[in-house]
C-alpha cells in the first residue's frame, strides 16, 4: 500500500518516491509513497509531476494511489527511484476551501443548529448541503463569524486518534482503528482525510454567496482565500460597468436598474395596447374590404415565409367578430397555421384544423373559434392549408 505523505505533511511540495508498480502503457504509476492526494472526501486530486511528467489525475485503487500521467513513464523507471513535484498553487487553494468547509461546517451548526450532509469542490466555487432551512439574514450572520476565527488565526492541528477514544467529534465516523482528525482549535473536531492549512489565518477572506433548494437540504456556495479575492474583483468590475452604463453611483444601481425595469414594463404594455389597437383597427377595416362569397361568407388566407402566429391572432379575432367571416394564416418557417370563424361561420375551427393536422403528421386544435397548429414541413403546411380551404391545395 502507498504511504501518504500528505497525511502527515500537507504542505509538501517536492519528493522522492520508488515506482512499485506500472501499467503497460506505462501512463498508470503506483509510487511506495506519495504526496498527491486522490479525489476524496469532495476535495479533488492534486496535480504535478512525477519524472519530469504531466500528473492528470490521482486515484484510490485497491492496490493505493495510482498516478495517471499526460505520457508514458519509461519501462526503465520500474523500481526505480523518481523526482516528484506536487503543483502547490492548485494544492493550497484546495487546503484553503477545505479547511474554510471546515470552518463553516462548524459555524452553521454552533450558530444554526444546522448540519452539514456533504461537501463539493468545484474549479471555482465550492458547496455545503445542509439540513435545514436558510435565510440571506442568517447567511451574513455565518459569513461574519467564520471570518472572525479567520482574523483570530486559530491554530488547525491534525492528529490520529483511536476511534474508540476520538470523543467530540462533529461527525461521529463509522471507522475502527485509528482516525485522522483535524480540529480547529475551540471550535471543531472532524475526522478527515483530505489536506488543511495550519492555521485559520490562511483560509484568507470567507465568502457566501448563492442559496438554492435541494430536496430536503439547502446548498450553500462559498469560496476562500484566492478564489473570494477573484470573485470580488469580478463582482467589483461587473458593478463598475453597471454604473458607468447607468451614469450613477455604486450605491444606487439596484434602484436604477428597477427604475428601468419598471419603465420598460409600462413601456411594454402601453406598446401592446397600441399593438391591440391596431390590430383591431386592421381587423376590421380588412373585414370591410373582403370580398364575400357565394355563401355570405367573407374568407381571409394570408402565407407568409417566417413569422409568429401571435402576432396575427388579434387581427383574426377582430376580423371573425363581424358577422360570417374566416381568416386562416400560414407560416412556412416554423410550419404552423391558424384559423379563426365567426360564430354563424357554419364551422368549428377546432374540430375542422385538428382533424387536417393530423392527416399531416402535425398537431394542435383549439376551440370552435379559433385553432392553431404546426405540421412537420412545407409540404405538409400546404395539405393543411388546402384541406381547410377546399381547393385541394
Amino acid at each position: 500500500m502507498t504511504d501518504r505523505l500528505y497525511y502527515t505533511d500537507c504542505y509538501l511540495r517536492d519528493f522522492t518516491a520508488r515506482v512499485a508498480a506500472l501499467a503497460e502503457d506505462g501512463r498508470a504509476v503506483h509510487l511506495d509513497r506519495t504526496a498527491f492526494y486522490p479525489t476524496s472526501g469532495g476535495q479533488p486530486f492534486d496535480l504535478g509531476t512525477l519524472a519530469g511528467i504531466r500528473v492528470v489525475g490521482v486515484e484510490d485503487d485497491d492496490a493505493g494511489i495510482v498516478h495517471r500521467l499526460a505520457s508514458p513513464l519509461d519501462a526503465g523507471a520500474a523500481d526505480g527511484v523518481v523526482d516528484c513535484a506536487v503543483d502547490w498553487s492548485r494544492r493550497f487553494d484546495h487546503m484553503q476551501q477545505h479547511t474554510g468547509q471546515h470552518l463553516l461546517s462548524a459555524v452553521f451548526e454552533e450558530r444554526l443548529g444546522l448540519k452539514t450532509v456533504s461537501f463539493h469542490m468545484g474549479a471555482e466555487s465550492s458547496t455545503i448541503d445542509l439540513e435545514g432551512k436558510l435565510d440571506a439574514g442568517a447567511v451574513a450572520e455565518v459569513e461574519a463569524r467564520a471570518n472572525q476565527v479567520v482574523w483570530e488565526n486559530r491554530p488547525v492541528a491534525i492528529g490520529f486518534e483511536d476511534a474508540r477514544d476520538a470523543h467530540g467529534l462533529r461527525k461521529a465516523s463509522e471507522r475502527e482503528g485509528a482516525l485522522r482528525v483535524v480540529s480547529i482549535e475551540g471550535l471543531d473536531r472532524s475526522a478527515c482525510g483530505g489536506t488543511h492549512v495550519r492555521s485559520t489565518g490562511e483560509i484568507g477572506t470567507v465568502l457566501l454567496r448563492k442559496l438554492e433548494k435541494v430536496r430536503q437540504t439547502v446548498r450553500v456556495e462559498f469560496l476562500c482565500g484566492g478564489r473570494a479575492i477573484r470573485r470580488a474583483r469580478v463582482d467589483y468590475e461587473i458593478l463598475a460597468k453597471a454604473s458607468q452604463a447607468l451614469s450613477g453611483p455604486f450605491e444606487e444601481v439596484p434602484g436604477l436598474v428597477t427604475g428601468l425595469l419598471e419603465s420598460s414594463r409600462a413601456e411594454e404594455k402601453a406598446r401592446r395596447k397600441l399593438e391591440l389597437e391596431l390590430a383591431a383597427y386592421h381587423g376590421k377595416e380588412l373585414y370591410q374590404t373582403s370580398p364575400v362569397d357565394a355563401d355570405g361568407v367573407r374568407r381571409v388566407v394570408r402565407r407568409a415565409e417566417t413569422g409568429n402566429l401571435e402576432d396575427l391572432r388579434a387581427v383574426a379575432q377582430n376580423f371573425t367578430a363581424q358577422p360570417k367571416a374566416v381568416f386562416l394564416a400560414a407560416i412556412a418557417n416554423p410550419p404552423s397555421v391558424l384559423l379563426a370563424v365567426s360564430d354563424d361561420a357554419g364551422m368549428d375551427a377546432g374540430k375542422l384544423l385538428k382533424a387536417a393536422l393530423t392527416e399531416a403528421g402535425g398537431r394542435g386544435g383549439g376551440t370552435s373559434r379559433m385553432a392553431q397548429g404546426s405540421v412537420p414541413d412545407r409540404a405538409a403546411l400546404d395539405g393543411v392549408v388546402g384541406r381547410v380551404t377546399g381547393d385541394g391545395r
